[in-house]
């Protein structure tokens, strides 16, 4: 595995998460500690780039964010 392998999934294991609606962009903590799929904390299953809870969504450009949609049908962006 290569260095700069490596160092990309360091950075998506660190990633932001954001929930986006319509007009808003709320933190995950404000949208998930009701859900049942939800961590021990109230916070998005994220493990090495992926959201446990959701499926990824399609991107216009590698411009765009990683998008989801978790399975309560918020869409989730993972910002670097």
């Amino acid at each position: 595995m290569g260095k700069q392998q490596v160092v990309g999934r360091l950075v998506w294991s660190m990633a932001i998460l954001r929930i986006v609606l319509n007009d808003q962009v709320l933190e995950p903590e404000h949208v998930c500690q009701n859900c049942p799929l939800a961590s021990h904390s109230g916070a998005p299953r994220w493990l090495r780039g992926r959201l446990g809870c959701g499926h990824p969504t399609q991107r216009g450009d590698a411009q765009e964010p990683l998008a989801f949609e978790c399975a309560m049908g918020f869409r989730v962006v993972a910002l670097r």
